[in-house]
């Protein structure tokens, strides 16, 4: 990373169980696929982040920092970068479906952390591209006032050999990777230090108009005005078939990050601006519909849980929240039949930066299980 840092490597992972694998990527299940090359698919979906793994394999540490061409899909050396990450190896299985007994294909998949660049643009702009819903806006200034941060933020690639091979070859070395092969992304902006883009007050106009509790909108005007230059904007966002096992580490590293630029910043107001007192999240859950009719006895619907949270985190910080909303999801809803039941609503959470300790250590302790 930037200012000399060395952040904590990331604990790897080693692949999907047998199980998972047949469920999660034989094409005749519902659930979203993990997005290999030439492939994507919706981030933050339906909760795929707990299939059952084995223990990680040993952890690996960063070799380059890759960047990627706007256009076409290919991989070449990499370029080296300051900072420590490891890669995390997931196997993905996959058959044509045509034949029930056919064996299923391992594909063999890394990734590893890296800083954001501006080349990271196609694959941030997916990722974000329903982070407010249908809404239009600034998507695009959004996802630069992301990239342009590179002291604190992170993006999920997916490593090769060749960057293996870049690292001794010397020269001039080209994209360890390619944008659209992003696999996840977590960052936080200072709601007060960008308040004047126009992105940041699109998202402000568009959450005070989907908050539809006054005690909670009293708060979050509050919290978006006069409060604003102590509030981070904390964002993340990933594939559905993110390894689960990673998801403690990416937050270790923004939250580490957050603290060495108080220290590592080149200004007094620069190191102030990442001092944050609260942060603001805005996140996808499912909510389980009601059914007034809904009185048979042991119908299989009483087992279903009453909420479900994509990003197995969010339920902590809900939990952690000094207060919260939900609101409906205008965009047009998940036809999986999974999921037929529930129902998609966009939250928004209001966590104190005190609470982010205790955050870490239930959300390692959740993996952990």
């Amino acid at each position: 990373m930037s200012g000399g840092r060395k952040r904590p490597a990331p604990a790897p992972f080693a692949g999907f169980s047998p199980f998972a694998r047949s469920l999660l990527f034989s094409p005749a299940s519902g659930y979203c696929k993990l997005p290999l090359p030439n492939a994507s698919a919706a981030a933050d979906g339906p909760h795929q982040e707990n299939a059952g793994m084995p223990p990680p394999p040993p952890k690996r540490a960063k070799q380059a920092e890759p960047s990627s061409d706007d256009e076409e899909r290919h991989s070449s050396d990499a370029d080296g970068a300051s900072g420590s990450d490891s890669d995390s190896s997931l196997e993905c299985s996959s058959s044509d479906g045509d034949d029930a007994s056919q064996e299923l294909e391992t594909v063999q998949a890394d990734f590893a952390f890296f800083d954001p660049k501006p080349s990271d643009f196609h694959g941030v702009r997916l990722l974000l591209k329903t982070y407010l819903d249908s809404k239009p806006w600034d998507l695009t200034g959004f996802v630069d006032l992301i990239l342009e941060q590179t002291t604190v933020g992170t993006v999920v690639k997916m490593a090769d050999d060749e960057e293996e091979e870049g690292e001794g070859n010397g020269g001039d070395k080209g994209d360890g990777g390619n944008d659209d092969d992003l696999f996840g992304l977590i960052t936080v902006l200072n709601l007060g230090r960008y308040g004047e883009n126009r992105c940041i007050k699109d998202l402000k106009e568009y959450l005070l108009a989907v908050c539809g509790n006054k005690d909670s909108e009293k708060k979050l005007k509050s919290l978006l005005e006069e409060k604003a230059s102590s509030v981070g904007l904390l964002v993340c966002r990933r594939f559905v078939n993110f390894p689960y096992e990673m998801v403690p580490k990416l937050y270790d590293s923004l939250f580490d990050e957050v603290s060495w630029a108080t220290e590592d910043e080149p200004t007094q107001e620069l190191q102030d601006s990442f001092r944050f007192k609260q942060y603001l999240l805005v996140a996808r859950i499912l909510e389980r519909k009601t059914n007034p009719k809904h009185n048979a006895k042991n119908n299989k619907d009483d087992d279903e849980e009453p909420v479900i949270y994509p990003k197995l985190e969010d339920e902590i910080f809900r939990e952690l929240s000094s207060w919260s909303f939900t609101f409906p999801i205008r965009a047009d809803q998940s036809a999986q039949q999974e999921m037929k039941n529930y129902k998609e609503m966009g939250l928004v959470m209001c966590v104190k930066a005190e609470a982010i300790p205790k955050f870490r250590k239930r959300l390692e302790a959740l993996v952990s299980e």
